[in-house]
């Protein structure tokens, strides 16, 4: 079994700045990528980074420079997120692509989200 443990979020004013993490464990061989989604009500869920094993980056378009992603060698991953707008406000949840046996094909997992709000 495979776990997906967010914390982090909550509420900040325009301006301000959070750190999201996101820990992997279970039965786990190794893992591609991992990465940050987020979602508001009525709206599909956009990626907003991701991380390879190699440290290759992808950004959301929205981003502009404002979020960093990192990922330690103990299978978590953070958001840095700075020069919040209250646009920002979201669901954020963690997703890793990763193999639970070395035979196995990579599967996705989630975690259970954590709420931003971004609001004076």
């Amino acid at each position: 079994q495979v776990q997906l443990v967010e914390s982090g979020g909550g509420l900040v004013q325009p301006g301000g700045s959070l750190r999201l993490s996101c820990a992997a464990s279970g039965s786990i061989f190794s893992i591609n990528v991992m990465g940050w989604y987020r979602q508001v009500p009525g709206k599909e869920r956009e990626l907003v980074a991701a991380i390879t094993s190699g440290g290759s980056v992808n950004y959301g378009d929205f981003v502009k420079g404002r979020f960093t992603i990192s990922r330690d060698a103990k299978n978590t991953v953070y958001l840095q997120m700075n020069s919040l707008k209250p646009e920002d406000t979201a669901v954020y949840f963690c997703q890793a692509q990763l193999r639970r046996e070395s035979y196995l094909v990579p599967d996705h997992y989630w975690g259970q989200g954590t709420q931003v709000t971004v609001s004076s």
